[in-house]
């Protein structure tokens, strides 16, 4: 067993309250992986860690990334920089393509060693669950492949990873005037060798004017659904592409991005008890203003989880800190709502809320021991990353 005391704030979400909420003066036992006691004065506890009086949070969930691919996109980012918008930069040969022609030549072992390495960061980080992507291969083999990297990596690393099958990223070169033949390729190639290999627990599809359409989203989603995988959506981020509409429809569990949903979006995710996932750290890295609406989001009722959207071009933010700094500052959301949607939410989004997300009896002891005080400087700092003590599944995997 192992002690955390002398604990300053504990900031967790409760269950049986619903809600937020801010303890001083705690303390926590971890026996083997799990939370086993919380509260006053515990039992003496052999391994004692003292907190010295820091903020006690848990482990950020990170729900949204792309991080299987081969180098990042230095030349989107140059281009970018000089005025070409995203569009633009596609049209270029920059964008998602660029990314699938690199990862397709590169090996399995190459792939494996990198994202091990974007892990390592993560963790250090503070994220210790992390949804990951696959979505730059965009054929059979190499979508496949993508899989196999997460599965491998997830197999020796600290870090939890929660895999996810986007074929329906983008529509790849070979089918640039066929698209109707590439979601054909998905649904009756690609996601039975998924289902069947077992590589993925969900089945994302990018729902925007230019990619998938409503109606090829739909078929995606359902056809997977069909074959056991979770659908999540890729809604409305550059245009109301109806992206939300077919969220809703499906019964996704997640729809993301949503920069530009609409009113009737917004009430197919609320009807629907769809979770929205915002990526402020997109918006930014993409020099836009059009920060997803998340006050109207949040007051009309419906969950929202902040993730980072790590990817190659168009975010390479890996901190969850400064992502909920990013929501504070530009969407609106108060610092305890931001601390929930980057960890119970995130959980939620993922089905692994009974499990994670929160410090609480019973759970994975996936816990962040601060060295800071108050839990409002996790948005304040910005920048810096004061994390003291990690632990992942009860073993303290990083000291500063």
């Amino acid at each position: 067993m192992i002690k955390l005391s002398n604990i300053g704030q504990l900031v967790t979400y409760n269950s049986i309250t619903g809600s937020m909420e801010c303890k001083e003066n705690v303390e926590i036992i971890i026996d083997d992986n799990k939370i086993y006691k919380v509260g006053i004065e515990l039992q003496d506890i052999e391994h004692n860690i003292d907190c010295n009086s820091m903020l006690v949070t848990p482990g950020f969930v990170d729900s949204h990334t792309h991080p299987v691919f081969y180098d990042e996109r230095i030349d989107d980012f140059s281009m970018r920089v000089n005025g070409k918008t995203y569009g633009e930069i596609v049209k270029m040969g920059g964008g998602i393509s660029s990314s699938v022609i690199a990862l397709r030549q590169a090996s399995i072992d190459e792939l494996i060693d990198k994202v091990e390495e974007r892990m390592d960061r993560f963790l250090k980080l503070g994220t210790t669950t992390i949804e990951c992507k696959s979505g730059y291969g965009l054929n059979t083999e190499s979508e496949l492949k993508s899989l196999q990297v997460i599965h491998e990596v997830n197999l020796k690393h600290e870090i939890s990873m929660v895999p996810t099958f986007m074929g329906a990223h983008a529509f790849p070169s070979e089918y640039s005037d066929n698209h109707d033949g590439y979601v054909d390729l998905i649904c009756k190639e690609m996601i039975p060798l998924v289902s069947y290999q077992g590589l993925a627990v969900f089945n994302d599809v990018f729902c925007e004017n230019g990619y998938f359409d409503f109606n090829q989203t739909r078929k995606i989603l359902n056809v997977g659904r069909s074959y056991g995988l979770r659908p999540r959506l890729h809604a409305d981020e550059f245009e109301d592409s109806n992206g939300a509409l077919c969220a809703g429809e499906v019964k996704c569990i997640s729809a993301d991005h949503l920069m530009k949903v609409s009113e009737k979006g917004i009430e197919s995710l609320y009807k629907n008890n769809v979770i929205a996932t915002l990526l402020p750290g997109t918006t930014f890295f993409l020099g836009l203003n059009s920060y997803a609406p998340y006050e109207k989001l949040n007051n009309v009722g419906i969950d929202v989880a902040l993730a980072s959207d790590y990817n190659p071009g168009s975010c390479t933010i890996q901190s969850m800190s400064f992502i909920i700094s990013l929501a504070c500052i530009n969407m609106g959301m108060n610092v305890l709502d931001a601390i929930k949607a980057a960890t119970f939410n995130g959980a939620r989004s993922l089905m692994l809320e009974n499990s994670i997300g929160s410090i609480e009896e019973g759970k994975n002891a996936d816990i962040i021991v601060w060295n800071i005080k108050r839990y409002e400087q996790i948005a304040q700092i910005i920048s810096n990353h004061p994390l003291q003590f990690i632990f992942k599944n009860g073993k303290k995997i990083f000291t500063a």
